[in-house]
Formats: C-alpha cells, structure tokens, sequence
C-alpha cells in the first residue's frame, strides 16, 4: 500500500522546490531516461530521517552552490510512485534497491550511484560535498554559472 500523499506532499515538495521534475509513472521515468542528452541526475526519495535531515538538504545545497549540474533532474517517491521507482531501479545495474539513493545516468548509462549506505548519518555538508564532485565529475557546467 502506497504512502498517503498528504502524508509525503512535503517531502516531494522539498525537490519540485529546487527544480527537480517528479516522475510518477514508469512512463515518465523512461521517457527522462531515454530522452535526456547529457547527465540526469535520479533521486529516489524517502520518508526516513536520513533523507530529512541529510539527503534533501545536501542536494539543495550542492544545487546552489555548484557550477556544473546536471543537464536533467527526476526523481521518483520510494513507496509512493512503486512503479517509476521500480522503473528507475531497473537502470541502476549492480545495486541493491535502496532508499534515498541518487543516480547519475549519463546519456542513458549509470556512471555513478549514492546509496542510502553512502548517504544515511551524513550531514547535508558532506552530501552536498559528494554531490559537488559528482557534478563536476559527469555534469556541465551551467551558463549562469561560467558567465
């Protein structure tokens, strides 16, 4: 059974907020997958304290603080969206199902993923740090950023 959307409205917010696109169907995720040139950055989100208090957090921050950032952001609600959740698991080859995790595909191919191991106990600090590198490892840099 799905989590009451009342229950997460503000949890998906929290990322719709910083320009990351929900995507609630299994359609809407491969449509991201198969039609983003460049880095697209997957956050599966989540109702535990890690994704509160370090995960949200560190991708707002690593967001405005960075010069490069993905060409495209989605993200899918582990036990709400089931099946785009799903749906972006399945691109997430060698990995176990895990909730938060962030994944970085580029033109279609996981090249980098944060586990909720990676990300569970972390402060935003440390997230938003990892996410930089992450950036600057398989993003571009944005427009306003290199003006």
């Amino acid at each position: 059974m799905p989590y009451p959307e009342i229950m997460i409205h503000g949890m998906r917010a929290e990322l719709s907020q910083l320009g990351i696109e929900e995507t609630k169907t299994s359609e809407a995720v491969e449509d991201a997958i198969k039609n983003t040139d460049g880095t697209l950055m997957v956050v599966v989100n989540s109702v535990c304290g890690c994704a509160a208090g370090g995960v949200r957090p560190g991708i707002a921050m690593a967001l405005e603080h960075s010069a490069a950032k993905p060409d495209r952001a989605i993200t899918v609600f582990a036990g709400a969206d089931i099946d785009a959740t799903d749906t972006a698991r399945e691109h997430f080859t060698g990995y176990a199902p895990s909730s938060p995790s962030i994944a970085f595909l580029k033109n279609g191919q996981l090249v980098q993923m944060f586990e909720r191991r990676d990300l569970e106990g972390r402060p935003p600090t440390v997230i938003a740090e990892a996410l930089a590198q992450a950036f600057n490892a398989h993003c571009s840099q944005s427009e306003a950023a290199a003006n």
